[in-house]
């Protein structure tokens, strides 16, 4: 249980890079793992964090802080040894990403960022590249000694012939459902309104001289930005949909754009500053007005969309296909819904949206709901969901769970795969520890 807290002890701090005190911490090496070192101001300033997050913790904890930065480093010495590395390709987004992370906790106020950490962002960014890049290494090197290990049909059945019949989990009732998902059709007659608009608005800056800020306040359609003089904050390539991001990366500094309509509306941005691969931005917004023809021609065309699936003129999959939203995930699925808690199509009732659960109530197996309204990201879409599998609360079972039960054998296959390369990576290791931690009981296995 302690080393689970101390991993992830551990991975919060690497990413958070918290440093505590501001006095010198004797700089003296604490352990050796093959060519990598550990330091004590490593040790103490874990556990520092850790006793930040929780006072309680005593002084026994830096043994096991101690067990999982050797870990750590048996995966960086072999990283080296098989030319494992982090291109400042791959590492410079991941910073930029988990920078601009921190800095929009804070509000997005390089001062409170400057009075936390003692750093300007530039400068902790600076700080951030080497744990950052060490944490990937190990990613990546653990991903490839256990991304290869593949599992039988016979090894998942001998994983839970080996489970006590009592204890074999309950499952409760799951279902599995597709959907065909539309945005409201817009006309093309509230989109040229909304073009209208926003040009005037650009004309009064452009021509006028008037406030960019002030008018973002006054006219856009998007209220975060709004508020804050249409300013979006810092933010890297891949920040944005693809027309808004190509369209930002073209400008210079002062520059103000001209209108593009994305998948949000009509915008039109100035570039306020840019800084390596990143940029500060401004932009307002308009929406094109949504109007209840616009919404019955959305729903008419579900209904009749409905009515050839029922009628068997017409498969589920293809019509999603042929008239679904290609922005949402189940698109791709054939429109089934994916569990983000699982990753697979199966889902406890309790954990859906609760507008599809009272939808498929009463629905029977491939039946289709009636249209359902529902907000996403802000907008109003509209669905038709088929439920599509529907087991009732079991014992698991080989049978009806098979696919389950496969995950969790694949899982338990690579743990055990894991733990017996690092077995062998510590014997192959040359590892030497301070004495003042080899009193650890969790020191015993190095020694």
């Amino acid at each position: 249980m302690k080393n689970n807290i101390v991993l992830i002890i551990i991975l919060l701090a690497t990413t958070q890079v918290v440093s505590f005190g501001q006095g010198t911490i004797l700089e003296k090496v604490v352990a050796r793992v093959g060519s990598e070192e550990i330091f004590y101001s490593e040790v103490q300033e874990l556990y520092g964090y850790a006793l930040a997050q929780n006072p309680d913790y005593d002084a026994s904890l830096q043994c096991n802080i101690i067990d999982q930065l050797i870990s750590s480093k048996l995966l960086i010495d072999q990283a080296k040894i098989d030319s494992i590395f982090i291109t400042d390709e791959e590492l410079e987004p991941q910073v930029d990403r988990r920078l601009e992370y921190i800095l929009s906790q804070m509000g997005g106020d390089e001062q409170v960022f400057l009075e936390y950490y003692g750093k300007t962002p530039l400068e902790q960014r600076e700080e951030m590249k080497e744990p950052m890049r060490e944490k990937m290494i190990q990613e990546r090197i653990q991903g490839q000694l256990i991304n290869d290990v593949q599992i039988t049909p016979n090894e998942v059945i001998a994983f839970f012939e080996k489970i006590p019949s009592d204890s074999l989990p309950f499952l409760p009732a799951e279902v599995e459902v597709a959907e065909i998902s539309l945005k409201t059709i817009i006309s093309q007659e509230a989109k040229d309104a909304a073009y209208a608009k926003l040009d005037k608005v650009r004309n009064r800056i452009i021509n006028d001289g008037e406030s960019f800020a002030e008018l973002a306040s006054l006219f856009s359609d998007d209220p975060g930005s709004g508020r804050n003089g249409g300013e979006l904050g810092w933010g890297q390539r891949g920040s944005y949909v693809a027309e808004f991001e190509a369209m930002a990366f073209s400008l210079e500094p002062g520059e103000i754009s001209e209108i593009i309509e994305t998948k949000f509306g009509y915008h039109f941005m100035e570039l306020l500053e840019r800084r390596g691969n990143s940029i500060k931005l401004r932009h307002i917004l308009v929406k094109p007005e949504i109007r209840e023809a616009d919404v019955q021609k959305t729903k008419d065309l579900l209904d009749s969309i409905k009515t050839l699936i029922i009628e068997d003129s017409l498969q589920f999959s293809i019509a999603v296909k042929r008239y679904g939203d290609d922005e949402v995930q189940s698109y791709s699925n054939a429109g089934r819904l994916l569990n983000p808690d699982t990753g697979d199509t199966f889902w406890e009732t309790g954990q859906l949206p609760y507008q599809i659960y009272f939808a498929i109530e009463k629905v029977e197996i491939n039946g289709i709901s009636e249209i359902i309204e529902l907000e996403e990201q802000g907008e109003k879409v509209y669905k038709i969901v088929q439920l599509q599998t529907r087991t009732k609360p079991h014992k698991a079972s080989i049978e009806t769970d098979f696919t389950k039960i496969k995950d969790f054998a694949k899982e338990s296959k690579k743990n055990e795969y894991f733990n017996n390369w690092m077995e062998k990576k510590i014997k192959s290791t040359r590892i030497e520890i301070s004495p003042q931690y080899k009193t650890c009981e969790t020191m015993v296995k190095y020694m």
